[in-house]
């Protein structure tokens, strides 16, 4: 079974260091409908994971499939732009691979965008909710099998798997920006089916604020590697049973591009804030 070996992540890390000379050591992950930040950058190098040796590939609608490497002002960032899901087949390990490399080719700092429904009778469709923590009900966790103690310990530590200081920097960018930003705690489930509203009441009664497909294996594993992280989701829609209306993914997508000026922006004056 695929374990996320450390000769598959240096395979992938050597290939992608030999076409660039770029070594950001801030990453950006890209959910369903969100990929526009991407195109922000200058001097754009992009490689199709298809290419990168080992590298799962999206094929999830929204997803653009590729890594990009570029140029935000002086600051080094990578992005990727779209990413794969355990729904897809892949394992957790595999999910998270993508984090290892780049953390192995330097990244420290990672922000995570995803699509959520929306669970909290606050939050309204478009809007963008900082992750404050995780509820991992997925059933799956990247660290299975054996530890590899290059990469992280045994047992590591996921009392603050998103940072407070880089929250409190984005809530801080956001206002300066006049961008609206919550904060939550964000459920992830297996999927690819959307959540009943049974399933919706659960989550909303152990304390979810809002409920994904993505996201926590690849925080699992950057924390793992002693990588800082910030989450952003965007409420794509609200969660079943929430609005008397049924959930289809094109909304996702419709509402992921409606907002993507407001989290460009926001992404913008953020990443040159954060402390690496």
């Amino acid at each position: 079974m695929y374990r996320g070996d450390a000769g598959l992540i240096s395979d992938a890390a050597k290939w992608i260091g030999v076409r660039t000379k770029l070594r950001p050591k801030i990453a950006v992950v890209l959910g369903s409908g969100l990929g526009g930040f991407a195109e922000e950058l200058i001097g754009r190098e992009e490689f199709l994971y298809t290419s990168i040796p080992h590298w799962p590939a999206s094929t999830a609608a929204g997803h653009a499939g590729k890594l990009v490497f570029g140029l935000l002002g002086t600051l080094e960032v990578a992005v990727m732009a779209g990413r794969a899901h355990l729904y897809e087949g892949y394992t957790a390990a595999h999910v998270a691979l993508g984090v290892r490399v780049l953390g192995e080719l330097g990244a420290k700092a990672f922000v995570f965008t995803n699509a959520a429904g929306g669970i909290h009778a606050s939050f309204e469709r478009g809007a963008l909710v900082l992750i404050s923590d995780h509820i991992n009900l997925q059933g799956a966790n990247p660290l299975l099998g054996p530890n590899d103690e290059a990469l992280g310990p045994r047992f590591p530590d996921m009392s603050e798997a998103y940072s407070r200081a880089y929250r409190e920097t984005a809530k801080q960018v956001a206002k300066e920006v006049g961008v609206r930003l919550g904060e939550g705690v964000y459920a992830a489930v297996l999927g690819p089916s959307y959540e009943t509203p049974a399933e919706i009441r659960y989550l909303r009664t152990i304390g979810a604020d809002m409920v994904g497909m993505s996201t926590v294996a690849e925080v699992i594993a950057a924390n793992h590697m002693g990588a800082r992280c910030l989450g952003i989701s965007c409420v794509t829609n609200m969660a079943a049973g929430v609005l008397p209306q049924k959930i289809h993914h094109a909304e996702v997508l419709e509402t992921g591009e409606a907002v993507r000026g407001t989290l460009v922006k926001l992404l913008k004056a953020l990443l040159p804030r954060l402390e690496i």
